[in-house]
């Protein structure tokens, strides 16, 4: 897949709109770091890393916006734009990771704001590189844990398009297949949004790699058949105690410890909140629309039923087999050795 994001030479940020994949590919390019950060908000550019590079780069949009001002007036509007963009979505790691690591340099070297400015804008382009990398050696390691032959069960989507490119969940998969393995791909469809079939079944298809859809509550049903042999997941935060992914991430886990099915969870660690616990995450709570509309396209729920729009769900510990980082494949008890 081409990048899902990227900073253009003429200094403007360029995305992938995926809110109208798989119909269209086409992309969007902002000046304006108030259009990221709606971009962010409104779903054009979705999945964990890539909203961190987003922000990222959002902020050093604003950075270019505010350079000609004294410092102690560039920091303050620097911080109005940082707290605008980490209020879009309140779930994801990433993106307080990704305005924090780029806070550290607004505040931290001594230049003027035009110097700081030109350091923020190398910053982010680092992380968008930086990005790449770490989501082969996810690859890498997690290829290790596939058999050739396997059926390999998705949810949501955590492939090239949720980060700057090749993906978190479905770059094991990726890896696996470059050293020959027959490898196919089950993908949930993920509703509200329909991530699944709209996203993962795009990218699958286009770098022709076999995949099939189905609906959210037939995974249960195909495991116990025996047609699903792993499961790997993207996620958006992981606390101590849990992992926080796409709503109905917590479902599938439970079906796969019912049928001995292995759990996996790709994780970079920019996803890694050690230090937090369940109760310390914000469960972002989305348009009841996303629900009673499919795409906003057709009403399905009748006028004046409510509907609710968890965005993500709590998978504890105990049903995950093990985590892969960039680092390697960690249990539960060996992710907090290491990182916490």
């Amino acid at each position: 897949m081409i990048p899902s994001i990227e900073w253009t030479s003429e200094n403007k940020v360029k995305m992938i709109d995926q809110t109208i994949l798989p119909h269209k590919l086409e992309f969007l390019e902002f000046s304006d770091y108030r259009d990221v950060a709606t971009s962010i908000k409104i779903m054009n550019i979705r999945g964990a890393p890539a909203i961190g590079v987003a922000a990222a780069m959002g902020v050093a949009l604003a950075t270019i916006e505010y350079k000609e001002l004294p410092k102690d007036r560039f920091i303050e509007k620097m911080g109005e734009a940082a707290e605008i963009i980490k209020s879009t979505r309140p779930t994801a790691s990433n993106l307080v990771w990704a305005v924090n690591r780029i806070w550290k340099i607004i505040t931290e070297y001594p230049d003027n704001s035009s110097g700081i400015s030109e350091l923020v804008v190398e910053e982010a382009k680092l992380m968008a590189q930086e990005d790449i990398i770490v989501n082969k050696n996810i690859g890498k390691n997690g290829s290790n844990l596939l058999n050739d032959g396997d059926v390999v069960l998705t949810h949501c989507n955590a492939g090239s398009l949720a980060t700057v490119q090749y993906g978190t969940a479905l770059a094991p998969i990726r890896s696996a297949i470059e050293q020959k393995k027959k490898i196919s791909v089950i993908a949930d469809e993920t509703r509200p949004r329909l991530q699944g079939a709209r996203l993962t079944a795009y990218e699958l298809d286009y770098d022709k790699i076999p995949v099939k859809v189905i609906t959210d509550t037939s995974s249960g049903l195909l495991m116990r058949l025996g047609k699903i042999n792993k499961v790997i997941v993207g996620t958006d935060r992981v606390t101590s105690d849990a992992v926080f992914n796409k709503i109905g991430t917590y479902l599938v886990a439970l079906a796969a410890k019912d049928n001995n099915i292995p759990f996996y969870v790709a994780a970079p660690t920019s996803t890694l909140s050690l230090h937090e616990t369940i109760e310390d995450v914000t469960i972002e709570q989305r348009d009841s629309s996303e629900v009673s509309n499919v795409l906003g396209k057709v009403q399905i729920v009748p006028d004046g039923v409510e509907c609710l729009n968890y965005a993500f769900d709590i998978t504890p510990f105990r049903l995950v087999t093990s985590v892969i980082t960039e680092d390697g494949v960690f249990t539960h008890e060996e992710l907090l050795e290491k990182y916490k």
